[in-house]
């Protein structure tokens, strides 16, 4: 069910719900526009919105900046601020604090940027946080991979490696292991890194299951024996990593498009929402034996990109009382708000 929708100021490829209490209606958006020349420009912009399901979107606050690739939000069970990175066409990495503005009664409506980090002449195409040990992942345009300590709000680069040959578009920590990173590429291999060794060493590397590069990786918060890849070849994968050193394929979904990104439900543990390039997006139920497709949203025009569920009140039974989803496609700059019918409480 289509709640609302609006144009934004570039090609949107990003898109947050604050998972931080009470900030939950805030959703931020990226943009990365690439403007040809000799050299190209990279363009970009930041906006927040308030999101609600009965009053829609509505603009707080908006930023241009370089071309940002991704944004990611702290986890919930930081005791920091919230506080959202980016990762840029620059080569950096940003945090910007959620910040209230005294003459509005809607706290938290502003971006403030508190600290930029180089790191690298390649550009960084993505970022996960560990907060556990105060670290950040990023995923470079060169296929290398770094880790950037956070220590009040600052950042500082701790190592860097040559984790594949080519763009790396998803590093994902493992949310009980905080020493294990997960790696994904153009070059179609999927990795593990023990962090714990400088450079990291290789724990696995998959180089047969996707046939396309590895566009994103997702753990479930619910299940951490089990994780998700979605990979240009259009398939979702989900993953037994309880062998660390040789995780085991479970299932493999055809979704029709390139599996851009993939976010679990806050709730639902086996309820997964696919952006699926030219596809559009899915909503997926992994069953024991079975991945299914419940639900399908094309009412986008362009390359599906960005898509995040919001967070909202769970019930006794476990649900989620009209799940409120966010996505966003590129090329027609066009972002979405929309209620799952497949997961609305009748």
């Amino acid at each position: 069910m289509d709640v609302d929708s609006c144009y934004l100021d570039g090609n949107a490829d990003a898109v947050e719900f604050c998972p931080h209490h009470p900030f939950h209606h805030i959703l931020a958006v990226a943009t990365y526009t690439l403007e040809e020349g000799n050299p190209p420009h990279r363009s970009g912009s930041i906006s927040l919105f308030s999101a609600d399901a009965n009053v829609g979107l509505e603009l707080l606050h908006r930023a241009p900046t370089t071309g940002i690739f991704d944004i990611k939000w702290n986890p919930s069970g930081d005791t920091m601020h919230p506080l959202l990175a980016q990762a840029d066409a620059d080569g950096c990495v940003s945090l910007l604090s959620l910040q209230s503005k005294s003459d509005a009664e809607d706290h938290g409506t502003a971006l403030r940027e508190v600290h930029t980090e180089k790191i690298s002449s390649a550009m960084c195409l993505c970022v996960d946080w560990n907060t556990s040990v105060g670290s950040i992942s990023l995923g470079l345009s060169d296929g290398s991979a770094s880790i950037v300590t956070v220590r009040e709000s600052q950042l500082q680069l701790s190592q860097s490696w040559a984790a594949h040959e080519y763009e790396l578009w998803a590093t994902t920590f493992d949310a009980c292991r905080p020493h294990l990173l997960y790696t994904g590429a153009d070059d179609c291999h999927f990795s593990c890194w023990d962090l714990r060794e400088s450079p990291s060493n290789l724990v696995f590397q998959n180089s047969k299951s996707h046939k396309m590069g590895v566009c994103c990786i997702a753990q479930n918060p619910m299940n951490s024996n089990m994780l998700l890849t979605g990979s240009y070849d259009e398939s979702l994968r989900l993953w037994d990593i309880r062998s660390t050193s040789k995780p085991v394929i479970e299932k493999s979904l055809c979704l029709g498009g390139g599996v851009w990104r993939i976010k679990h439900h806050p709730y639902i543990s086996n309820l997964v929402l696919a952006a699926c390039m030219h596809n559009g997006f899915a909503v997926v139920r992994i069953e024991e034996v079975d991945a299914i497709v419940v639900e399908t949203y094309r009412k986008h025009e362009s390359l599906a990109y960005g898509a995040d569920w919001q967070r909202g009140v769970c019930l006794e039974d476990g649900s989620d009382r009209g799940s409120l989803v966010a996505t966003c496609s590129f090329y027609d700059q066009l972002l979405r708000l929309w209620k799952p019918e497949s997961v609305m409480v009748k």
